[in-house]
């Protein structure tokens, strides 16, 4: 019996850092805690290039292209790489002006392939900065302006807040994950910003200075290549740091099957870095003294806030029956903590972050939302995908 508390005792313990860590991230988004840094004012504007990544978009692009070449400046660049496409992407692109590049290879296929083809590509006349956004997103006011000065006046790259959005009709269960997305894109980042240190790449609206980005190790079909890129980064000394005033919009398909496929990809993905990645990091960044590195690593280690849950409230369970069984007060005291640490935080996130999202009658149904993702973990364990797969965004 003594063996079994111990162990128990060790899983409370682990997963009370990240509970706590997501508490504090959440704490110091409060007003309380200070405004956010103003964005930096750049003497000179660098000369830019976009590359988005394109497969099978053809539905969608057009309104994504046009928001990026209103921000445009003579000199400026507007790249597609339209990837092993079997739709009419290319021309639509190639209609609004964009250059347009195409690629056809079937045995390599995912975006770190697509994006490592444009930027072999614009080797031959490189811009100052290149700004990374996926072919469904919108970019609004001046953020590529505010993601090029950024970038090049910290010679490090630069992520604007990318949040995910509900499509117009939407059920509950979107809206939840419209709100854990918000804290985990917003809210969480903005706690690291206000204490100086660096944040996580989100796969779009990301800057990078040229020097990095072409020497970066871009071609895998690694599912969730962003993370892997910060890290990457932070290892090197260049860590990726939030440009909160720059702002990058998406929105959550529509299409059932193509929901549940990109919360597949991204949730098992990032379970898939914390298994694998996490230590050899966190190892490295203890190592050489890194703390941006750590500081990145310990928050990658943060599970998706419906696996923590489940999590926090599975051995909350275990240890009410450990200690009727024992008679041992401490399992069920730590448990607890851990219960309380975190509803507490997502109560907190909910007032300054979801409020418009959400009320507080259907953030109550966040536990079912979290319960109903059981079988998304169990297939994580015996049937983990490790492919790129391209999420369906209509409504068929």
């Amino acid at each position: 019996m003594i063996i079994l508390e111990s162990i128990f005792l060790g899983l409370l313990l682990i997963l009370f850092l990240p509970v706590l860590l997501f508490s504090l991230q959440v704490l110091l988004t409060l007003p309380i805690f200070g405004r956010n840094p103003a964005a930096i004012a750049a003497s000179a504007r660098p000369s830019i290039a976009v590359l988005v990544p394109a497969h099978n978009e053809s539905i969608g692009i057009l309104p994504t292209l046009q928001a990026i070449r209103a921000q445009l400046q003579p000199g400026d660049r507007l790249l597609v790489v339209a990837d092993n496409c079997t739709d009419d992407t290319a021309e639509l692109a190639a209609s609004v002006g964009a250059e347009v590049i195409e690629r056809h290879d079937s045995a390599r296929r995912g975006k770190g392939y697509a994006l490592d083809y444009g930027v072999r590509y614009l080797e031959f006349s490189p811009p100052d900065v290149l700004i990374i956004v996926d072919a469904d997103c919108m970019v609004h006011g001046d953020s590529l302006q505010l993601l090029a000065s950024q970038c090049l006046q910290t010679n490090s790259p630069a992520q604007a807040r990318y949040l995910m959005q509900s499509p117009a009709g939407a059920g509950l269960k979107t809206r939840v994950a419209e709100f854990a997305w918000a804290v985990k894109n917003r809210a969480r980042p903005l706690a690291y910003q206000r204490c100086g240190l660096p944040c996580q790449l989100m796969g779009t609206g990301m800057a990078f200075p040229w020097a990095l980005i072409q020497a970066a190790e871009l071609a895998s079909g690694h599912i969730v290549e962003d993370l892997k890129l910060g890290l990457d980064f932070a290892a090197a000394g260049h860590a990726p740091q939030l440009c909160s005033e720059a702002l990058v919009t998406s929105v959550f398909p529509a299409n059932a099957d193509g929901a549940q496929s990109q919360r597949t990809r991204w949730e098992h993905g990032h379970l898939g870095m914390i298994l694998t990645d996490g230590p050899r990091h966190l190892a490295l960044a203890l190592r050489t003294m890194n703390g941006r590195l750590l500081a990145l690593v310990l928050d990658m280690c943060v599970p998706p806030l419906a696996l923590l849950t489940l999590l926090v409230v599975l051995l909350a369970l275990l240890a009410a029956v450990m200690s009727w069984v024992s008679g041992a007060i401490w399992p069920w005291g730590l448990a607890i903590l851990n219960l309380l640490l975190l509803g507490i935080a997502v109560l907190l996130a909910w007032l300054v972050h979801g409020r418009h999202i959400l009320s507080f009658s259907h953030l109550a149904y966040a536990p079912f939302y979290a319960l109903a993702k059981v079988p998304l973990y169990f297939k994580f364990i015996f049937k983990r995908q490790v492919d790129w797969v391209r999420s369906r965004r209509d409504q068929s």
